[in-house]
This record gives structure tokens, sequence and C-alpha cells, in this order.
């Protein structure tokens, strides 16, 4: 099991909620456990999940335009 925090930052654009919340919501087809933080989602799974929901949340948020993805990914325990 890998653990992945993601942020995402769409650029040049005035409905950066709404690219970010689409973008979330492509996790829920993925079987990813998930929490929606402040400055952060967090969620793991096993490794083809979790980088298929990183490869989900960036495909989602480029459609809108320009986006930055930070991400910090680890498989060490809670």
């Amino acid at each position: 099991m890998i653990h992945a925090e993601v942020a995402l930052y769409p650029l040049k654009t005035n409905r950066a909620s709404e690219t970010i919340n689409n973008s979330i919501s492509t996790l829920e087809n993925q079987g990813i456990e998930y929490e929606v933080g402040p400055m952060a989602t967090h969620f793991h799974g096993s490794e083809e999940q979790v980088w298929n929901g990183l490869r989900s949340l960036f495909g989602e948020a480029q459609q809108a335009g320009e986006v930055s993805m930070v991400v910090t990914i680890t498989n060490a325990a809670d």
C-alpha cells in the first residue's frame, strides 16, 4: 500500500475550485479511499490504484487548461 498527498493548482482561470472538485471526483471511480483537506487531498491504496488516481486527477484538471500538481508519495505506514 502507498499513500499520496496531492495538491492541484489550476493556472490562468477564475474557475479553480470547479477544476479541483471535478478532478477529485474522478477518485470515486478509482476505488480509492481519500480525504480532502484545506490544502491537499490524501489517499491510499495499491500502487496501481494510487498511480491511476494521480493520472485521473491530472488528466481531468488539464482539460480545463494549464495546471500544476504537487505530489508526495510514501510507502511508510501511518
